[in-house]
């Protein structure tokens, strides 16, 4: 193999995918990452068994032919060099001369043929959407799902398709996100799929903030994506994901809209006196405003408020302000509707997309008194 290409796109290149290539993995071959010359391109592929991608620019290519190099340590000397074009010549030992300019670099690599192949699903049923919207819709569902959580399939993004529309479901158990949209696809195509989160995380790197059209295509144990230049291919999670629909509250007792940026502000505030994995803090609504507390036995406690459309009795519940930030920075409208049950039951959190966030309460016990003006004169 002989080609040469461009050292900044060479650079774009493998710094896309080289995260897939593991440092120390437990089979050897897939600390590298396969690199093809045909065609007038280089192509680099990548794949952690469940994860895999593959992206192409164009290159001189002088003769044909593939090898095997090491992801980390390949990316980080492209990226030192200081020559526009950067060759790769690959000799019948599978060693890759690397040649920048006056300075030559032979790196060992291996034989393609002990490289994992690309799942292949031109087959499989395909769905068209613009690439801003598909992003949008990921990273609005990515944030609420699990890590590292003993609930496998909670463990990425729930991909429902039916009736030409689809959509998108993350939860960890304490909170969720769903959105949805209309798509170009058979109507007979039909089904639930879970993408692993480190999947869902690599497609939302790729996806440009644009209106280019992106092909998403679906098999039962599979899903790839489409997207300029690069391919990314995943397995899907197995098992039955949970009934989270019953979740979502149908009937609300209290609906009213807040003001986002202002309620970020304060909780950033009183976020400063919990513990961000299991603090809360305490909400009291009362007509016109808003009171929060929270406190923390070895910082201190925190109070604030503001003016909310609010009305009705007194009403207090209990967040996790950490969580409610995290919805409220996956909303980009002015106000968020706020919508809730009693002081038991989850919170819902809507704006003017497709998308809304439910959010379960904490104990009240647990959480600060907030006294009125009247009390706490008395």
């Amino acid at each position: 193999m002989i080609v040469v290409v461009s050292k900044t796109d060479l650079v774009s290149i493998i710094g896309k995918i080289q995260s897939l290539a593991a440092h120390k993995a437990a089979v050897p071959v897939l600390a590298n990452i396969l690199v093809e010359a045909m065609d007038d391109l280089l192509i680099v592929s990548a794949t952690d068994l469940m994860v895999s991608m593959r992206c192409y620019i164009p290159a001189k290519v002088v003769q044909e032919g593939a090898i095997a190099l090491p992801g980390r340590k390949l990316f980080q000397l492209v990226r030192e060099l200081t020559a526009p074009q950067v060759k790769i010549a690959v000799s019948a030992a599978e060693i890759a001369e690397i040649s920048a300019g006056s300075s030559v670099f032979k790196i060992h690599g291996m034989s393609k043929n002990e490289y994992p192949t690309m799942p292949d699903l031109s087959n499989a049923p395909k769905l068209q959407l613009p690439a801003s919207a598909l992003k949008e819709m990921l990273l609005k569902t990515a944030f609420s799902a699990a890590r590292e959580d003993s609930r496998y399939m909670l463990n990425g993004v729930q991909l429902s398709v039916a009736q030409q529309r689809m959509h998108f479901i993350g939860t960890d158990g304490k909170r969720l996100a769903k959105t949805s949209s209309v798509v170009a696809i058979d109507p007979a195509v039909h089904g639930q799929y879970v993408i692993p989160l480190k999947a869902v995380e690599e497609m939302g790197k790729i996806l440009p903030d644009t209106e280019a059209k992106v092909s998403l295509s679906i098999a039962s144990d599979k899903i790839s994506l489409e997207c300029e230049s690069q391919l990314l291919v995943t397995k899907l999670l197995s098992g039955q994901y949970p009934d989270v629909e019953r979740v979502i509250p149908a009937q609300l007792n209290h609906q009213f809209a807040i003001h986002r940026e202002e309620l970020m502000a304060l909780l950033r505030q009183v976020s400063l006196f919990t513990a961000e994995a299991s603090g809360s803090a305490r909400f009291v609504f009362e007509t016109g405003q808003l009171q929060l507390m929270a406190q923390h036995s070895e910082i201190g406690e925190g109070r604030v408020s503001m003016p909310v459309d609010f009305a009705g009795p007194r009403f207090e519940i209990a967040f996790n302000p950490f969580y409610l930030l995290d919805i409220l920075r996956h909303s980009k409208d002015e106000t968020v509707k706020v919508g809730l049950t009693d002081s038991h039951s989850p919170g819902l959190f809507t704006d003017s997309s497709n998308g809304l966030f439910v959010l379960m309460p904490m104990r009240l016990a647990e959480a600060p008194a907030v006294k009125t003006e009247a009390e706490a004169v008395t």
